[in-house]
C-alpha cells in the first residue's frame, strides 16, 4: 500500500523529534541516484517545518565495475565521499546528516561522527519506514538487551538444525540500533531494532547450519537447502551444501579476500513490527532487507569487516544472515529460545 506524503512528513517529524532536532540547526540530506524521491522530499519538508537549515548533498554512485548488484551493501568501503574533502567538510559542519545514500563501514562516516555530527540512515521504502516507526519503547528494549551483552563474556548459539557456535566477547563495544539519533556523534538506522557486538578476534569457533527459511543478504534470498559452515579461530573455513552453498561460495570467492570470511557482528533481532516474510513481497532492488535483520527472535550472524566497532579489519564483502529457530545464550542465560524472543526480565 503506498504511503501518502502527509504520512511521511508526520513520520519524519516524529523521528526528527526523537533525534532532538532543534530550530536553526543544520541538516544535510545526503543523496545519490538510488535515493527514494518521496523519502527525500518529505524529509526536507519535515526538517524545514521544524526550523532547521536544510541542505542537500547529491553525490554520484561509485563501484559499478566492482559490485555484484545494485544493493548499496554489495560492495563496502569505497563511497562517493572517498577523497571528497569538500563534501566531508560540509557534513562535518552539519548537526544532523540524513543518509539516504548509505555510508556504512566507511572511514568517512567514522570521521564525521567523531566531530559530534549525528547520522541517521534511511534507505528502505516509505511503507517500511512508516510501519517500523521507532519509539522510546524500542530504545528501552534495545538498551536492556545491550546491557546484557555488555556484561557477558560469551555468546553461544545452538539450533535443532545443528548449529553450535561459541563466540567469546568483550574486546569490542556493544552497538544499539533503535531507529533515531538522540546523542551527539551517534549513528543509527531507521528502521531497526537490535543490539549487536563483535566476537573477540580469532576466538569464535563451532558449527553454523543454515536451515530452510534463513536469509542471505545482500542476496536477499531465503535458504532452500541447508548450508553448513565450519568456524575456526574467528573465520569460516568451509561452506558446504547444495546450490545455495555453491552460490554463496561463488559470491564470496569473487572478492578474493580472506577477511570476507571473518566473523563480523553478532546479535539478535528485537523488533516486533518487523516480519520474517516481508522479503518475499519485494523486488530485490527495492529493499536492503531491514525486516530480515530486525525481526524479533532472529540470530543475526555475519561475516566481513569489524571497523564499524573500532576494529582494524576491512573488506568490501559483507554477508548478513538472519537465522530462525536458534537459541541464543549469554553466559548460559537464554535470551532467545528456538527463535522466540524471551522477555529480558524473564530470561534465564
Amino acid at each position: 500500500m503506498p504511503v501518502s506524503d502527509a504520512d511521511m512528513v508526520r513520520a519524519w517529524t516524529h523521528v526528527l523529534s526523537l533525534s532532538k532536532l532543534q530550530p536553526k540547526q543544520t541538516v544535510t540530506i545526503l543523496t545519490s541516484q538510488n535515493t527514494h524521491p518521496q523519502t527525500l522530499n518529505t524529509a526536507r519538508i519535515a526538517a524545514t517545518n521544524m526550523g532547521a537549515t536544510v541542505n542537500r548533498l547529491d553525490l554520484s554512485p561509485v563501484n559499478a565495475e566492482l559490485a555484484h548488484s545494485r544493493d548499496s551493501l554489495a560492495y563496502l568501503g569505497t563511497t562517493p565521499l572517498t577523497g571528497n574533502h569538500a563534501a566531508i567538510a560540509a557534513l562535518k559542519k552539519s548537526d544532523l546528516v540524513l543518509d539516504l545514500m548509505t555510508l556504512l563501514f566507511s572511514p568517512e562516516q567514522a570521521e564525521i561522527l567523531e566531530g559530534g555530527t549525528k547520522i541517521l540512515l534511511a534507505v528502505e521504502p516509505p511503507e517500511v519506514l512508516v510501519r517500523m516507526l521507532p519509539s522510546i519503547e524500542d530504545k528501552t528494549r534495545v538498551g536492556k538487551a545491550a546491557a546484557m551483552l555488555q556484561g557477558a563474556k560469551e555468546m553461544r548459539v545452538t539450533s535443532k538444525a545443528g548449529t553450535d557456535l561459541r563466540l567469546p566477547m568483550g574486546e569490542f563495544p556493544v552497538i544499539q540500533e533503535y531507529g533515531f539519533v538522540d546523542e551527539p556523534g551517534r549513528w543509527d538506522h531507521w528502521p531497526s531494532g537490535f543490539s549487536l557486538t563483535f566476537p573477540n578476534e580469532a576466538q569464535a569457533s563451532g558449527r553454523v547450519v543454515l536451515d530452510r527459511g534463513d536469509i542471505l543478504l545482500p542476496m536477499k534470498s531465503y535458504v532452500t537447502t541447508p548450508i553448513e559452515m565450519t568456524v575456526e579461530r574467528g573465520y569460516v573455513t568451509s561452506i558446504t551444501g547444495d546450490l545455495d552453498a555453491d552460490l554463496l561460495n561463488d559470491y564470496m570467492a569473487a572478492f578474493d579476500d580472506k577477511e570476507a570470511y571473518a566473523i563480523s557482528h553478532i546479535g539478535w533481532g528485537q523488533q516486533t513490527r518487523a516480519r520474517w516474510s516481508t522479503l518475499g513481497l519485494y523486488d530485490r532492488e527495492e529493499t536492503i532487507g531491514m525486516d530480515a535483520r530486525a525481526f524479533a527472535g532472529n540470530f543475526l550472524f555475519s561475516m566481513g569487516p569489524n571497523n564499524e566497532a573500532g576494529g582494524s579489519r576491512t573488506t568490501a564483502c559483507h554477508i548478513d544472515i538472519p537465522m530462525r529457530n536458534c537459541t541464543v545464550l549469554l553466559d548460559n542465560r537464554e535470551v532467545v529460545r528456538d527463535g522466540r524472543l524471551l522477555p529480558l526480565e524473564q530470561a534465564a
